[in-house]
């Protein structure tokens, strides 16, 4: 957290906090939702400027409820989560790093959904590959020890077998993948994807 934050906690402490406002999308991008967004359940204008995305990404956080949140000085702008609160891209140099711009914890967990959206999971952190990426990614995938085909991951995808095993092979680690509804990560893993106040 930036400091100047933190002294402006101590100032106000009462500040409300703000709900709606702030999304960040399935891409990483942080997007911006006024009231016709809102209202309209529109994704929001992508936030271009790059300080002020920096100073998101060193401010994100999330509560004990699961929520995830900017601390915006004194105040607490709720986040929208379009699919999960990190998103992780490739980078040739540093491996999987997330939107915030941190590199990711070592990967513990692969999940993939009905959709074909890859989880990529660390101690403190759920991470879905930007689909940009995800070419690169499945190509990781092996069923039975072999190059998985296409056909064979979106048969698995829609009806996953236990005698079909897939796995995640990367940088000489190698990790079963499970199979997770969309509708379900947010439970799964105990996080708000849209905050509300109640």
């Amino acid at each position: 957290m930036d400091q100047v934050v933190a002294q402006a906690m101590l100032k106000w402490p009462d500040v409300p906090h703000c709900y709606g406002w702030l999304g960040l999308d399935a891409r990483g991008a942080w997007r911006m939702r006024d009231e016709t967004a809102q209202r309209q359940n529109l994704p929001g204008d992508k936030i271009m400027h790059a300080a002020l995305a920096g100073f998101i990404n060193r401010n994100y956080s999330a509560d004990q409820q699961g929520c995830w949140y900017f601390q915006n000085g004194p105040q607490r702008v709720y986040v929208d989560l379009e699919l999960t609160p990190y998103i992780a891209h490739t980078d040739p140099a540093r491996g999987f790093v997330l939107q915030t711009g941190e590199p990711m914890a070592a990967i513990n967990a692969v999940m993939l959904t009905e959709q074909g959206r890859l989880l990529l999971i660390a101690p403190g952190q759920v991470a879905a590959i930007d689909d940009r990426d995800l070419a690169q990614c499945l190509a990781d995938l092996r069923m039975d020890g072999e190059t998985v085909s296409d056909e064979a991951l979106l048969e698995w995808m829609t009806t996953p077998s236990e005698h079909q095993i897939l796995t995640w092979q990367k940088t000489g680690t190698t990790l079963p993948v499970a199979h997770i509804a969309t509708e379900n990560i947010a439970t799964h893993f105990g996080f708000i994807q849209k905050p509300r106040q109640t």
